[in-house]
Protein backbone atom coordinates (compact mmCIF):
# COMPACT_ATOMS: atom_id res chain seq x y z
CA UNK A 1 0.00 0.00 0.00
CA UNK A 2 1.12 3.54 -0.39
CA UNK A 3 4.04 4.27 2.21
CA UNK A 4 2.76 1.56 4.21
CA UNK A 5 5.94 0.68 5.42
CA UNK A 6 6.42 4.60 6.66
CA UNK A 7 3.43 4.81 8.23
CA UNK A 8 4.20 1.36 10.42
CA UNK A 9 8.15 2.91 10.95
CA UNK A 10 6.08 5.49 13.11
CA UNK A 11 3.21 4.47 14.66
CA UNK A 12 4.96 3.88 17.98
CA UNK A 13 5.81 7.74 18.23
CA UNK A 14 1.84 9.18 17.33
CA UNK A 15 -0.35 9.63 20.18
CA UNK A 16 -4.21 8.24 19.18
CA UNK A 17 -6.66 9.64 21.47
CA UNK A 18 -9.74 7.75 22.59
CA UNK A 19 -12.75 8.78 20.27
CA UNK A 20 -14.44 9.34 24.20
CA UNK A 21 -11.70 11.96 25.01
CA UNK A 22 -12.15 14.26 21.60
CA UNK A 23 -15.68 13.82 22.01
CA UNK A 24 -15.53 15.32 26.04
CA UNK A 25 -13.12 17.62 25.19
CA UNK A 26 -15.36 18.93 22.37
CA UNK A 27 -18.02 19.26 24.49
CA UNK A 28 -16.73 21.00 26.65
CA UNK A 29 -15.37 24.01 24.64
CA UNK A 30 -18.80 24.06 23.58
CA UNK A 31 -20.56 24.48 26.80
CA UNK A 32 -17.49 26.92 27.92
CA UNK A 33 -18.50 28.69 24.46
CA UNK A 34 -22.36 28.76 25.80
CA UNK A 35 -21.68 30.04 28.72
CA UNK A 36 -19.49 32.72 27.71
CA UNK A 37 -22.16 34.43 25.86
CA UNK A 38 -25.18 33.52 27.84
CA UNK A 39 -22.43 35.89 30.38
CA UNK A 40 -21.81 38.44 28.01
CA UNK A 41 -25.71 38.60 26.85
CA UNK A 42 -26.69 39.51 30.17
CA UNK A 43 -25.19 42.56 30.71
CA UNK A 44 -27.01 44.21 28.15
CA UNK A 45 -30.61 45.05 28.04
CA UNK A 46 -33.40 42.49 26.88
CA UNK A 47 -33.96 45.10 24.26
CA UNK A 48 -30.60 45.99 23.13
CA UNK A 49 -29.69 44.94 19.34
CA UNK A 50 -26.66 42.61 20.50
CA UNK A 51 -29.18 40.80 22.63
CA UNK A 52 -32.39 40.11 20.74
CA UNK A 53 -31.26 41.35 17.41
CA UNK A 54 -30.28 39.35 14.28
CA UNK A 55 -27.33 36.98 14.52
CA UNK A 56 -26.29 36.41 11.49
CA UNK A 57 -27.11 39.38 9.30
CA UNK A 58 -24.24 41.29 7.62
CA UNK A 59 -23.54 44.99 7.45
CA UNK A 60 -22.77 46.23 3.88
CA UNK A 61 -19.42 46.05 2.56
CA UNK A 62 -17.69 46.95 -0.49
CA UNK A 63 -18.63 42.98 -1.64
CA UNK A 64 -22.02 44.49 -1.60
CA UNK A 65 -20.89 46.51 -4.79
CA UNK A 66 -20.69 43.08 -6.79
CA UNK A 67 -23.38 41.40 -5.06
CA UNK A 68 -25.30 43.58 -2.99
CA UNK A 69 -27.45 41.91 -0.01
CA UNK A 70 -30.38 44.46 -0.29
CA UNK A 71 -31.38 41.91 -3.57
CA UNK A 72 -31.92 38.88 -0.89
CA UNK A 73 -35.61 38.95 0.43
CA UNK A 74 -34.61 37.53 3.22
CA UNK A 75 -32.03 40.31 4.39
CA UNK A 76 -34.31 43.35 3.12
CA UNK A 77 -36.93 41.69 5.11
CA UNK A 78 -34.85 41.62 8.49
CA UNK A 79 -33.60 45.08 7.87
CA UNK A 80 -37.01 46.78 7.73
CA UNK A 81 -38.21 44.98 11.15
CA UNK A 82 -34.79 46.02 12.34
CA UNK A 83 -36.88 49.48 11.56
CA UNK A 84 -39.64 49.12 13.21
CA UNK A 85 -38.37 47.85 15.93
CA UNK A 86 -36.06 51.01 16.39
CA UNK A 87 -38.69 52.97 16.49
CA UNK A 88 -40.50 51.30 19.14
CA UNK A 89 -37.46 51.50 21.03
CA UNK A 90 -37.02 55.38 20.05
CA UNK A 91 -40.49 55.88 21.91
CA UNK A 92 -39.78 53.52 25.18
CA UNK A 93 -36.18 55.92 25.60
CA UNK A 94 -38.08 58.83 25.17
CA UNK A 95 -40.11 57.61 27.82
CA UNK A 96 -37.32 56.62 30.30
CA UNK A 97 -35.25 59.37 29.29
CA UNK A 98 -32.29 57.60 28.32
CA UNK A 99 -30.19 59.57 26.50
CA UNK A 100 -27.47 59.12 23.21
CA UNK A 101 -24.81 57.70 25.50
CA UNK A 102 -27.62 54.46 26.82
CA UNK A 103 -30.44 54.71 24.06
CA UNK A 104 -31.26 51.27 22.86
CA UNK A 105 -33.21 52.60 19.22
CA UNK A 106 -29.94 53.74 16.98
CA UNK A 107 -27.89 50.25 17.53
CA UNK A 108 -30.59 49.09 15.07
CA UNK A 109 -30.31 51.10 12.25
CA UNK A 110 -26.31 51.94 12.18
CA UNK A 111 -25.01 48.38 11.46
CA UNK A 112 -26.95 48.55 8.43
CA UNK A 113 -25.37 51.76 7.56
CA UNK A 114 -28.87 54.40 7.61
CA UNK A 115 -29.39 57.48 10.13
CA UNK A 116 -32.24 58.89 11.91
CA UNK A 117 -33.32 61.60 9.71
CA UNK A 118 -36.60 62.63 11.50
CA UNK A 119 -39.67 61.60 13.71
CA UNK A 120 -43.07 61.56 13.58
CA UNK A 121 -44.66 62.43 16.87
CA UNK A 122 -48.32 62.06 17.88
CA UNK A 123 -49.57 65.89 19.15
CA UNK A 124 -52.14 64.83 21.20
CA UNK A 125 -49.46 62.90 23.59
CA UNK A 126 -46.01 63.77 21.80
CA UNK A 127 -45.12 60.56 21.27
CA UNK A 128 -43.30 58.75 18.85
CA UNK A 129 -44.96 56.69 16.48
CA UNK A 130 -42.93 56.92 13.10
CA UNK A 131 -39.42 57.51 12.26
CA UNK A 132 -37.43 58.26 8.70
CA UNK A 133 -34.16 56.90 8.20
CA UNK A 134 -32.02 57.94 5.16
CA UNK A 135 -28.78 56.02 3.84
CA UNK A 136 -25.74 57.60 5.21
CA UNK A 137 -23.31 58.21 3.32
CA UNK A 138 -20.40 59.16 5.17
CA UNK A 139 -20.75 55.99 7.67
CA UNK A 140 -20.76 53.75 4.25
CA UNK A 141 -17.42 55.19 3.03
CA UNK A 142 -15.49 54.76 6.45
CA UNK A 143 -16.21 51.01 5.30
CA UNK A 144 -15.51 51.56 1.66
CA UNK A 145 -18.69 51.70 0.14
CA UNK A 146 -18.63 54.72 -1.70
CA UNK A 147 -22.19 54.40 -3.40
CA UNK A 148 -25.44 52.69 -1.91
CA UNK A 149 -25.56 49.69 -2.89
CA UNK A 150 -28.76 48.11 -5.17
CA UNK A 151 -31.73 47.89 -4.02
CA UNK A 152 -30.67 49.49 -1.37
CA UNK A 153 -33.47 52.47 -0.68
CA UNK A 154 -32.10 56.32 -0.49
CA UNK A 155 -35.33 56.43 2.78
CA UNK A 156 -37.33 54.26 4.45
CA UNK A 157 -40.41 55.17 6.47
CA UNK A 158 -41.19 52.97 10.03
CA UNK A 159 -44.32 52.97 11.84
CA UNK A 160 -45.03 50.83 15.02
CA UNK A 161 -47.52 49.35 16.18
CA UNK A 162 -49.57 49.18 19.61
CA UNK A 163 -47.17 49.89 22.90
CA UNK A 164 -48.95 49.03 26.13
CA UNK A 165 -47.32 51.83 28.17
CA UNK A 166 -49.04 54.52 30.16
CA UNK A 167 -47.84 57.36 28.22
CA UNK A 168 -48.76 56.49 24.88
CA UNK A 169 -51.39 53.69 25.20
CA UNK A 170 -54.47 55.94 25.48
CA UNK A 171 -54.06 57.39 21.77
CA UNK A 172 -52.80 53.79 20.39
CA UNK A 173 -55.76 51.61 21.94
CA UNK A 174 -57.73 54.65 20.12
CA UNK A 175 -56.28 54.35 16.89
CA UNK A 176 -57.00 50.47 17.52
CA UNK A 177 -60.37 50.78 18.14
CA UNK A 178 -61.09 53.18 15.42
CA UNK A 179 -59.97 50.56 12.97
CA UNK A 180 -61.86 48.17 14.47
CA UNK A 181 -64.93 49.71 14.19
CA UNK A 182 -64.65 51.27 10.48
CA UNK A 183 -61.57 49.41 9.01
CA UNK A 184 -60.15 52.86 8.51
CA UNK A 185 -57.38 55.22 9.92
CA UNK A 186 -58.25 58.17 7.70
CA UNK A 187 -59.40 60.37 11.02
CA UNK A 188 -56.25 59.56 13.22
CA UNK A 189 -53.51 62.55 13.40
CA UNK A 190 -51.17 59.67 12.84
CA UNK A 191 -52.61 59.06 9.64
CA UNK A 192 -52.26 62.71 7.88
CA UNK A 193 -48.70 63.29 9.83
CA UNK A 194 -47.29 59.64 8.13
CA UNK A 195 -48.71 60.80 4.40
CA UNK A 196 -47.35 64.29 4.44
CA UNK A 197 -43.98 62.18 5.61
CA UNK A 198 -44.10 59.39 2.85
CA UNK A 199 -45.25 61.98 0.37
CA UNK A 200 -42.42 64.35 0.90
CA UNK A 201 -40.39 61.82 0.79
CA UNK A 202 -41.45 60.53 -2.81
CA UNK A 203 -41.54 64.22 -4.18
CA UNK A 204 -37.43 64.07 -2.70
CA UNK A 205 -36.01 61.26 -3.84
CA UNK A 206 -38.56 59.20 -5.99
CA UNK A 207 -40.84 56.70 -5.40
CA UNK A 208 -38.90 53.92 -6.19
CA UNK A 209 -35.96 54.68 -3.98
CA UNK A 210 -38.29 54.92 -0.84
CA UNK A 211 -40.04 52.55 1.16
CA UNK A 212 -42.57 52.21 4.12
CA UNK A 213 -42.89 49.84 6.66
CA UNK A 214 -44.36 48.89 9.94
CA UNK A 215 -45.99 46.83 12.31
CA UNK A 216 -49.35 45.94 13.76
CA UNK A 217 -51.57 49.47 14.00
CA UNK A 218 -48.31 50.67 12.18
CA UNK A 219 -48.84 48.40 9.48
CA UNK A 220 -52.43 49.48 9.32
CA UNK A 221 -51.25 52.43 8.65
CA UNK A 222 -48.24 51.96 6.15
CA UNK A 223 -51.15 50.19 3.92
CA UNK A 224 -53.82 52.79 4.11
CA UNK A 225 -50.95 55.49 3.54
CA UNK A 226 -49.46 53.48 0.60
CA UNK A 227 -52.93 53.23 -1.18
CA UNK A 228 -53.86 56.59 -0.63
CA UNK A 229 -50.51 57.45 -2.43
CA UNK A 230 -51.12 55.21 -5.03
CA UNK A 231 -54.56 56.72 -5.97
CA UNK A 232 -52.34 59.58 -7.08
CA UNK A 233 -49.95 57.42 -8.61
CA UNK A 234 -47.19 57.27 -6.09
CA UNK A 235 -46.45 53.83 -6.12
CA UNK A 236 -43.77 52.69 -2.93
CA UNK A 237 -42.61 49.54 -1.64
CA UNK A 238 -44.50 48.43 1.09
CA UNK A 239 -43.73 46.06 4.28
CA UNK A 240 -46.52 45.20 6.08
CA UNK A 241 -46.04 42.46 9.13
CA UNK A 242 -48.69 41.15 11.11
CA UNK A 243 -51.05 43.70 9.25
CA UNK A 244 -54.68 44.11 11.47
CA UNK A 245 -57.21 42.30 9.56
CA UNK A 246 -60.21 41.96 12.05
CA UNK A 247 -63.14 44.63 12.42
CA UNK A 248 -66.67 44.91 12.83
CA UNK A 249 -66.78 46.49 9.22
CA UNK A 250 -65.84 43.52 7.78
CA UNK A 251 -68.00 41.24 9.77
CA UNK A 252 -71.28 43.84 7.99
CA UNK A 253 -69.69 43.50 4.79
CA UNK A 254 -69.82 39.73 4.97
CA UNK A 255 -73.58 39.35 5.88
CA UNK A 256 -74.27 41.34 2.87
CA UNK A 257 -72.22 39.41 0.47
CA UNK A 258 -73.83 36.44 1.59
CA UNK A 259 -77.24 38.38 1.45
CA UNK A 260 -76.05 38.98 -2.53
CA UNK A 261 -75.27 35.83 -2.83
CA UNK A 262 -78.45 34.47 -1.87
CA UNK A 263 -79.79 37.02 -4.26
CA UNK A 264 -77.46 36.35 -7.17
CA UNK A 265 -78.97 32.46 -6.69
CA UNK A 266 -82.10 33.29 -6.77
CA UNK A 267 -82.14 35.44 -9.89
CA UNK A 268 -79.61 32.99 -12.23
CA UNK A 269 -82.79 30.88 -11.65
CA UNK A 270 -84.97 33.71 -13.77
CA UNK A 271 -84.68 34.25 -17.79
CA UNK A 272 -81.68 36.49 -18.89
CA UNK A 273 -82.96 40.38 -18.96
CA UNK A 274 -80.87 43.14 -21.27
CA UNK A 275 -80.15 44.89 -17.74
CA UNK A 276 -78.38 41.53 -16.81
CA UNK A 277 -76.89 42.11 -19.89
CA UNK A 278 -75.93 45.65 -19.10
CA UNK A 279 -74.80 44.94 -15.80
CA UNK A 280 -71.91 42.21 -17.13
CA UNK A 281 -71.03 44.87 -19.71
CA UNK A 282 -69.96 46.97 -16.81
CA UNK A 283 -68.50 44.87 -15.06
CA UNK A 284 -65.81 43.78 -17.68
CA UNK A 285 -65.47 47.07 -17.61
CA UNK A 286 -64.45 47.31 -14.61
CA UNK A 287 -62.36 44.60 -14.65
CA UNK A 288 -60.59 46.08 -17.49
CA UNK A 289 -59.79 48.94 -15.84
CA UNK A 290 -58.72 46.80 -12.74
CA UNK A 291 -56.08 44.93 -15.18
CA UNK A 292 -54.93 48.44 -16.01
CA UNK A 293 -54.30 49.07 -12.59
CA UNK A 294 -52.02 45.73 -11.42
CA UNK A 295 -48.51 45.14 -10.95
CA UNK A 296 -48.23 49.39 -9.89
CA UNK A 297 -48.49 48.62 -6.33
CA UNK A 298 -48.54 45.13 -4.86
CA UNK A 299 -47.40 45.33 -0.97
CA UNK A 300 -45.55 43.20 0.68
CA UNK A 301 -47.63 41.22 3.63
CA UNK A 302 -46.19 39.43 6.76
CA UNK A 303 -48.55 36.80 8.20
CA UNK A 304 -48.67 34.70 10.63
CA UNK A 305 -52.09 32.06 10.75
CA UNK A 306 -51.30 31.62 14.80
CA UNK A 307 -52.04 35.40 15.30
CA UNK A 308 -55.89 35.96 15.05
CA UNK A 309 -55.04 40.16 14.54
CA UNK A 310 -53.70 39.51 10.68
CA UNK A 311 -54.76 35.79 10.20
CA UNK A 312 -57.73 36.69 8.13
CA UNK A 313 -55.64 38.06 4.86
CA UNK A 314 -54.90 33.97 4.43
CA UNK A 315 -58.82 33.25 4.60
CA UNK A 316 -59.47 33.23 0.07
CA UNK A 317 -63.57 33.26 1.49
CA UNK A 318 -66.32 30.96 1.13
CA UNK A 319 -68.93 33.15 0.26
CA UNK A 320 -66.42 34.60 -2.73
CA UNK A 321 -65.68 30.92 -3.62
CA UNK A 322 -69.29 30.23 -4.01
CA UNK A 323 -70.19 32.89 -6.39
CA UNK A 324 -67.19 31.77 -8.31
CA UNK A 325 -68.46 28.55 -8.59
CA UNK A 326 -72.11 30.36 -9.57
CA UNK A 327 -70.25 32.00 -12.27
CA UNK A 328 -71.29 35.51 -10.98
CA UNK A 329 -67.48 36.50 -9.87
CA UNK A 330 -66.44 37.75 -13.16
CA UNK A 331 -62.58 35.72 -14.11
CA UNK A 332 -60.99 38.88 -15.63
CA UNK A 333 -61.49 40.13 -11.97
CA UNK A 334 -60.32 37.41 -9.70
CA UNK A 335 -57.56 36.60 -11.29
CA UNK A 336 -56.51 40.07 -10.63
CA UNK A 337 -56.87 39.82 -7.47
CA UNK A 338 -54.55 37.15 -6.70
CA UNK A 339 -52.01 39.32 -7.88
CA UNK A 340 -53.23 42.63 -5.45
CA UNK A 341 -50.45 41.39 -2.88
CA UNK A 342 -47.46 39.10 -2.01
CA UNK A 343 -47.94 37.36 0.95
CA UNK A 344 -45.11 35.19 3.21
CA UNK A 345 -46.60 33.61 6.02
CA UNK A 346 -44.89 32.03 9.06
CA UNK A 347 -44.35 28.47 8.18
CA UNK A 348 -43.65 27.26 12.19
CA UNK A 349 -45.12 24.06 12.99
CA UNK A 350 -47.82 23.91 15.34
CA UNK A 351 -50.17 26.34 16.98
CA UNK A 352 -48.11 29.49 18.22
CA UNK A 353 -49.18 31.36 21.59
CA UNK A 354 -50.44 34.85 20.38
CA UNK A 355 -47.58 37.53 21.59
CA UNK A 356 -45.53 34.83 20.14
CA UNK A 357 -47.46 35.12 16.22
CA UNK A 358 -47.90 38.53 16.94
CA UNK A 359 -44.41 39.54 17.71
CA UNK A 360 -42.33 41.72 15.57
CA UNK A 361 -39.10 39.55 16.45
CA UNK A 362 -40.06 36.59 14.89
CA UNK A 363 -39.01 38.38 11.27
CA UNK A 364 -35.59 38.67 11.96
CA UNK A 365 -35.40 35.06 13.14
CA UNK A 366 -32.65 33.02 11.60
CA UNK A 367 -34.44 30.00 11.26
CA UNK A 368 -37.45 31.56 10.08
CA UNK A 369 -39.17 29.39 7.34
CA UNK A 370 -41.48 31.20 5.06
CA UNK A 371 -44.33 30.18 2.55
CA UNK A 372 -44.42 32.83 -0.27
CA UNK A 373 -47.78 32.98 -2.22
CA UNK A 374 -49.99 35.46 -3.97
CA UNK A 375 -52.57 36.50 -2.18
CA UNK A 376 -55.92 35.53 -3.25
CA UNK A 377 -57.23 36.88 -0.37
CA UNK A 378 -61.10 38.69 -0.49
CA UNK A 379 -59.89 40.56 2.71
CA UNK A 380 -56.99 41.95 0.22
CA UNK A 381 -58.83 42.55 -2.32
CA UNK A 382 -61.38 44.29 -0.84
CA UNK A 383 -58.49 46.39 0.48
CA UNK A 384 -57.34 47.59 -2.67
CA UNK A 385 -60.75 47.56 -4.20
CA UNK A 386 -61.10 51.20 -4.34
CA UNK A 387 -57.41 51.82 -5.68
CA UNK A 388 -58.09 49.23 -8.68
CA UNK A 389 -61.48 49.98 -9.56
CA UNK A 390 -60.51 53.89 -10.88
CA UNK A 391 -61.47 54.16 -14.14
CA UNK A 392 -58.99 53.25 -16.81
CA UNK A 393 -58.65 56.50 -18.16
CA UNK A 394 -57.57 57.48 -14.47
CA UNK A 395 -55.04 54.76 -14.18
CA UNK A 396 -54.22 55.42 -17.56
CA UNK A 397 -52.69 58.86 -16.64
CA UNK A 398 -51.56 58.32 -13.54
CA UNK A 399 -49.29 55.54 -14.62
CA UNK A 400 -47.59 58.14 -16.93
CA UNK A 401 -46.23 60.13 -13.85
Amino acid sequence: MWGGDNINAHTEEIYMPECGSIGGEVTAALNLETEKMAKEMSQYHPYAFQASGPRNVSTPSWRDLINSSWKNGNYKRTVMACFVQSVYLLELDRQENRKEGNALAPNWWIPFKYTLAETLTDERDGSIFGAVFKWDRAAALADLVPIRPSGAPTAVLALRGTLLKTPTMRRDIQDDLRYLAWESLKGSVRFSVAQKALKSLAGKYGSRNICIAGHSLGAGFALQVGKTLAKEGIYIEAHLFNPPSASLAMYMRNIGEKARFGWNKLRSMLPFSSADQTQTSSEESAAKALQLGLGQWVPHLYINNSDYICCYYIDSGETHNNLQAAGKVNNARTTNAQVAAKLFMSSSKGKQKFLEAHGLEQWWSDNLELETALNNSRLISQQLKSLYGLPASSLQTQGKR
